[in-house]
């Protein structure tokens, strides 16, 4: 009943020793996001701009995207294991390829003609990287951090299924164990709530990010 899932929540709410469980999974959350997020970009921005290191990688690059993330997730418990590591790890995997394809794809994207005037203008390498290459992107990208912010849970969160001490996914997977359908319901809100709140830090990143692309300028002129 919906009011037991809100007893629920609200018990664990007021247990002082529920926050530890939350400062796990977000650790985790925000780690694998991040490091996810920088290695995807990075990645996507170097083989975007160089075609032939993109032709020499492209099949192993298909190939890794092409395994399900869930099979790695008790490689990475053994080679790292059941600490807070593993968890991060699984997470990267899952961002990773999300930024790194919409990076790459935002790079190609940019207006020839442009790239052509900032060159003619004496522009070098790390000029047009930041007044070229990264304001076409930069849409590509923060699309790709909405999108990526539920899969750096997920990924938290089965590392915490496989196991875990502590975590929100620990709290789920034991009232999954003891058929407590009320606390499985109280933990898919709460991570809910999670992904809202991480959603709305990216809203202000955004706004200050979006600031780089063209189209806004103009909306603003206009």
């Amino acid at each position: 009943a919906p009011i037991d899932i809100v007893k629920q929540i609200f018990a664990w709410v007021t247990d002082p020793g529920f926050y530890k469980h939350v400062t796990i999974t977000l650790t985790e959350t925000v780690l694998g996001y991040v490091i996810g997020t920088a290695l995807g970009v990075a990645a996507g921005v170097w083989l975007g701009l160089s075609r032939g290191a993109y032709r020499i990688l492209d099949p192993f690059i298909k190939a890794l995207n092409a395994i399900p993330r869930v099979v790695l997730a008790p490689i990475f418990v053994l080679w790292l294991g059941l600490g807070l590591w593993s968890k991060v790890a699984l997470s990267v995997t899952l961002v990773f390829f999300i930024t790194f394809f919409n990076a790459m794809q935002g790079v190609r994207e940019v207006n020839p003609v442009v790239l052509a005037n900032a060159k003619i203008l004496g522009a070098r390498r790390h000029a047009l990287l930041t007044t070229v290459y990264f304001p076409a992107a930069a849409s590509w990208i923060l699309s790709s951090l909405r999108t990526s912010v539920g899969f750096a849970v997920v990924g938290a969160i089965i590392g915490e299924y496989l196991g875990a001490s502590a975590g929100l996914g620990y709290l789920i997977a034991q009232a999954e164990g003891n058929f407590d359908a009320v606390g499985v319901f109280a933990g898919i809100i709460i991570l809910a709530m999670f992904v809202l709140l991480i959603d709305r830090v990216l809203d202000v990143a955004e706004a200050k990010l979006i600031k780089w692309s063209p189209n806004s300028r103009e909306t603003e002129t206009a």
